[in-house]
């Protein structure tokens, strides 16, 4: 499955999602939510995945902590926030970079509509 068609599914499960639960929760029931919307899909999800990080000659553990990771293929980061900082988007992208995957969404289910919390973001320097 493409990354294209993984962001179609994991769009329509946050819109289930978002639709069942509407705005104001926790992040975390969104996660829990979303991950089993995912599952009933047959998609491979991985929560809450901790991730180590190489700086110059030191190896950091558990650098940093990923959302979801969907069929090795596209990051899911999820917000519940009044609005998104622009360090969201940065932070996504370094995920991407660091992990070399190639697609991420991040999405804030704290809207009113959540077509415009969810947001595309691309590694453009993914090595295919």
């Amino acid at each position: 499955m493409t990354e294209n068609e993984l962001s179609y599914k994991i769009i329509g499960s946050a819109i289930e999602v978002h639709k069942n639960l509407g705005a104001g929760l926790l992040e975390s029931a969104y996660e829990l939510a979303l991950v089993y919307e995912l599952n009933k899909q047959g998609l491979i999800v991985q929560q809450q995945v901790y991730l180590p990080l190489k700086y110059k000659e030191i190896n950091i553990n558990n650098a940093y902590k990923v959302d979801l990771i969907i069929n090795n293929k596209v990051i899911v980061e999820i917000k519940s926030v009044l609005d998104l900082h622009p360090v969201f988007h940065a932070q996504l992208l370094t995920y991407l970079k660091l992990t070399n995957i190639r697609l991420g969404l991040l999405i804030n289910f704290n809207t009113l509509l959540i077509r415009n919390g969810i947001h595309r973001i691309v590694n453009k320097l993914h090595e295919n």
